[in-house]
């Protein structure tokens, strides 16, 4: 038996998170194949490390395939695969139930490990409870925070290109527009280093002075759901439970509490460290390195570093 991932682009290229799900998967040690929704990636998709086939889908409309129409393919081609993956985003999350109840498969959500041959550990509750999964189902349907792995390399493979039959596509569902955010400075998820900032900045120029911060240090600006309800931060700006799941090198948090809903976004970073005033911030919990003061005085060290200018208070 085999395992396919599931391809996902991003501004005309293949996904960092699709290459981490490729890495997880190959922790199973079977054969990986990849199903490419977009064909015009095809010949990316056949240089990634380790790959064996590149499924592509033959609808030209497939660079917007629709959960359901995915669905409907994965279950034309399940048998052949004892895992089929992707990435804990809005496609995998929507495709893969759909696609385990055609099947009569199983489908496991939120993958954080790979344990054996066959296991799982996957996260409930916000992080607060980690699930050990073994399933007896002939085929698993599973998503990964992308997050929790390493990348798989993206040049070196040779794999094979496999064009699928058609399947009909769902009608009844139609993407109609895509509209991106405006974006400064580092992707969240594939930063090295993420500054974050939280209510305790107290307003947006604030936070857009992080900004600048960040961008000269080379990293990515990120923000607590109470500072992104504040307005300080945009939406795709958000770490935790209902933003993104980051892990880079080093998380610096400023002003942030470390509501458990933000911690599980962000608590596998390999170093965290948290700045605020309040020496009983939940924040401290899963922080590498603490400073109990005035978020001001440390910024602006930092800042005094790296050549930027002072920040208000």
């Amino acid at each position: 038996m085999r395992s396919l991932v599931i391809v996902e682009t991003e501004g005309g290229r293949l996904a960092d998170a699709t290459l981490r799900v490729i890495s997880a998967v190959m922790q199973h040690g079977r054969p990986v194949d990849v199903l490419l929704p977009d064909a015009a990636l095809a010949a990316s998709a056949e240089k990634i490390a380790g790959i064996e086939r590149v499924l592509v889908m033959t609808d030209e409309a497939n660079e917007h395939v629709v959960p359901e129409t995915l669905a409907a393919q994965l279950h034309a081609i399940h048998g052949s695969y004892a895992l089929i993956a992707a990435s804990h985003r809005t496609l995998g999350r929507s495709a893969l139930p759909r696609a385990a109840a055609l099947a009569g498969g199983a489908f496991i959500p939120d993958v954080v490990a790979v344990e054996g041959d066959s296991g799982f550990v996957r996260s409930l509750y916000a992080g607060s409870v980690v699930a050990n999964v073994r399933t007896s189902s002939a085929v698993t349907f599973a998503s990964f925070r992308a997050s929790s792995f390493a990348p798989a390399a993206h040049s070196g493979g040779t794999a094979t290109r496999v064009t699928l039959e058609p399947v009909a596509r769902f009608t009844r569902t139609t993407l109609v527009e895509r509209q991106a955010s405006a974006r400064t400075g580092r992707d969240l998820p594939d930063a090295r280093i993420v500054v974050a900032g939280g209510r305790g900045l107290a307003s947006k120029d604030n936070m857009d002075r992080l900004g600048e911060l960040a961008q000269k240090m080379g990293a990515a600006l990120g923000a607590s759901r109470a500072a992104v309800d504040a307005g300080y931060a945009p939406n795709t700006a958000q770490v935790g439970q209902t933003g993104k799941m980051v892990a880079p090198d080093a998380y610096l948090a400023f002003g942030i509490s470390g509501a458990i809903q933000h911690l599980a976004g962000m608590k596998d970073s390999k170093i965290i460290v948290a700045i605020n005033k309040d020496p009983d911030a939940p924040i401290f919990s899963v922080a590498d390195i603490g400073l109990v003061g005035d978020l001001f005085d440390v910024v602006g060290e930092i800042e005094a570093h790296v050549g930027a200018g002072g920040m208000s208070r």
